[in-house]
């Protein structure tokens, strides 16, 4: 019986052939006239409608491929599965079986592990001599690229998400958002709706980064006299690209910001990305990423993101064993599966601060709640078509 929520007060398991629902283990006799799925999600969101809707002081979100998959205009984000389907399509499968046998790599057994081949082709092509290696790596990362570039579609749950987690008190810090994907929707929901991003990038043409413009912020300074307190500018958040960026290039000694360039600074799937991620500007991300799990009274919540990274994994693990104030909710639609986040399951059975919900990115966005201070105003738009 699949459980879609996971926490050491409350559990909530269903079955929809027998259309029954179980709480804490009993089974819930009036069902309110509802089916069994309807009734489950309900109570399980009305949880962490209520969990998120105290005061959260360092807010922190990882977004992993769950945020990005299935979302675009013509082209739409691809799962690690869908990217091999598409490797494979796009090459051949008589040519990419061809290469695989090249670099000793397990066609049949590892058939949709793309970072497993790409790991063995970068270490193969040291010890053979044969430039076709390094040219189907090439193509492969090319048509990464391609798969990874997304536009914005209307009423995308990237904007609904950044209208209700950034509508929070300007005392606190600001929203932070680290995304491990590629594309840049976030970058998009935030252009189309005047939300100022802080990306580690300069202000001036060219855009360069520097980790020192993550310490600045934006205040209003009222006829141009400096106030006794700071009036914080609103809607602006952070955003961490640990993995990369579509439009970031290298420029002789730094990174820039660039929308047409061929050579994105990205760390592509493959075992040498823990390497990487030890270069700048990679290592920024990664230890800002560290700092914000270490402060006090954190919230993280990692939406789409499969833990299958050990680097981010061991980083929140020891988060949530050292920092005695953090919170940490999964949502992800693949955590009613059985053998997925295993040690977090058990930790959540004996410890109030972890959450995981059985959620897709879409259906997150919809019913995450607005903050105390937008609710006491009545309704107001929140851009996917209907007022709330």
């Amino acid at each position: 019986m699949p459980q879609i929520l996971f926490t050491s007060t409350k559990t909530i398991n269903y079955d929809e052939e027998s259309n029954e629902v179980y709480i804490n283990g009993r089974k819930v006799e009036d069902l309110d006239g509802k089916s069994a799925n309807d009734y489950a999600y309900g109570m399980m969101r009305d949880y962490y409608k209520k969990e998120l809707s105290c005061h959260i002081e360092n807010f922190v979100i990882l977004s992993g491929a769950g945020t990005s998959v299935g979302i675009g205009k013509e082209n739409k984000g691809k799962t690690m599965k869908m990217l091999w389907e598409s490797v494979r399509d796009s090459i051949g499968e008589d040519k990419l079986k061809e290469f695989c046998d090249k670099v000793k790599f397990d066609y049949k057994h590892f058939n949709t592990d793309l970072e497993a081949l790409l790991s063995k082709a970068n270490i193969a092509k040291e010890f053979i001599d044969d430039m076709n290696i390094q040219q189907m790596i090439n193509s492969i990362e090319t048509i990464i690229r391609k798969d990874c570039t997304l536009e914005l579609p209307e009423f995308s749950p990237h904007e609904l998400f950044l209208k209700k987690a950034t509508a929070r008190k300007l005392k606190y810090p600001r929203l932070k958002v680290f995304t491990l994907n590629y594309d840049t929707l976030f970058e998009q929901a935030a252009s189309k709706n005047g939300y100022i991003v802080i990306d580690g990038f300069s202000f001036s043409y060219p855009r360069k980064f520097n980790g020192q413009n993550f310490d600045y912020d934006f205040v209003v300074r009222s006829n141009s006299r400096i106030s006794n307190e700071e009036n914080y500018v609103s809607r602006v958040f952070h955003l961490y690209k640990p993995h990369g960026s579509l439009d970031w290039e290298r420029e002789n000694d730094y990174i820039k910001k660039s929308e047409k360039t061929e050579k994105p600074v990205m760390i592509y799937p493959k075992d040498s990305k823990y390497e990487a991620s030890y270069e700048q500007p990679f290592f920024e991300m990664m230890s800002r990423f560290q700092q914000e799990l270490r402060k006090p009274n954190t919230y993280l919540i990692t939406i789409g993101f499969s833990y299958y990274d050990k680097h981010i994994t061991s980083m929140i693990l020891e988060a949530i064993n050292i920092n005695p104030s953090i919170r940490l909710m999964v949502v992800s639609p693949d955590v009613s599966v059985e053998g997925k986040y295993t040690q977090l399951k058990e930790y959540s059975k004996d410890n109030n601060n972890v959450t995981l919900i059985n959620e897709k990115f879409d259906d997150f966005s919809r019913n995450y709640p607005y903050s105390e201070i937008y609710q006491m105003h009545g309704k107001i738009n929140i851009g996917d078509g209907h007022d709330e």
